[in-house]
């Protein structure tokens, strides 16, 4: 069985689309929020989520661009971007949004959540620290995540305290640390990093392949034509920072 899992693709279409076209085929797809905001091409990228995904779950920016949170919340740039995107929303799309939740229990033994347990919409887990306090409090044995848009894992056993965190590293020919054993005695947190803006020094988009019958997660990364995106993001006279850093992952 596989499952895509993707998050923050940040209305960048053509990344989506170079994801799609690498995995082929899927059994589900869940997508851990962020669907639109910064990008340039919010109803595409809503549409094939909405065609595509099993399970969607909201994000900070896709409230924000449903006018839901306070975007004095935000950046300059990025409330910029969200209320371009907010504007060009169709009402199909908009009402899509509205009803989805940051926060998601799919079994007994999965969780989805864009920040984190403790707080879906806004945290960040990117230290060992932070994320050994929100082991405390869910039950199931894996929770996925986005929000922070770097490609990363934590790992705590079970009756241990200390919680380890790894990352791929797919620079590297071969790929190392791509496939995760998630069969042990453990209990993860998984981010399968960001589909529309990386922010790990690769400016690849970022998935993971989720196999529950073999009790393995596959890190990957995919290239895509960034320039499409960034002219996009020109015509649409999106906010200049935005458009750079995606050719850096930053």
């Amino acid at each position: 069985m596989r499952i895509l899992i993707v998050s923050d693709i940040h209305s960048n279409l053509v990344a989506l689309e170079a994801v799609l076209q690498a995995v082929g085929s899927f059994d589900e797809f869940w997508c851990l929020g962020d669907t639109i905001g910064y990008g340039p091409r919010p109803n595409e990228c809503a549409a094939l989520i909405r065609e595509h995904a099993t399970l969607t779950i909201t994000g900070n920016h896709d409230l924000a661009c449903l006018g839901k949170i306070d975007l004095r919340d935000f950046n300059p740039e990025a409330r910029k971007a969200n209320q371009w995107n907010g504007q060009q929303l169709l009402p199909e799309h908009r009402a899509w949004l509205e009803e989805l939740a940051p926060m998601m229990i799919v079994d007994r033994e999965i969780m989805l959540a864009h920040g984190s347990p403790r707080e879906p919409v806004w945290e960040y887990l990117l230290a060992p620290e932070t994320a050994s306090a929100n082991f405390e409090l869910f039950t199931q044995q894996i929770c996925f995540i986005g929000h922070s848009h770097v490609q990363l894992g934590f790992r705590q056993r079970h009756g241990f305290d200390r919680v380890e965190r790894f990352f791929p590293d797919l620079l590297r020919v071969p790929p190392r640390n791509n496939v995760i054993d998630l069969s042990s005695n453990c209990r993860f947190f998984i981010n399968p990093g960001s589909v529309g803006q990386p922010r790990d020094q690769d400016p690849r988009a970022a998935y993971a392949i989720f196999d529950p019958s073999a009790g393995t997660l596959t890190f990957a990364r995919v290239e895509y034509e960034i320039t499409r995106t960034q002219r996009d993001m020109v015509e649409a006279g999106l906010p200049g920072p935005l458009i750079r850093r995606l050719e850096y992952g930053m």
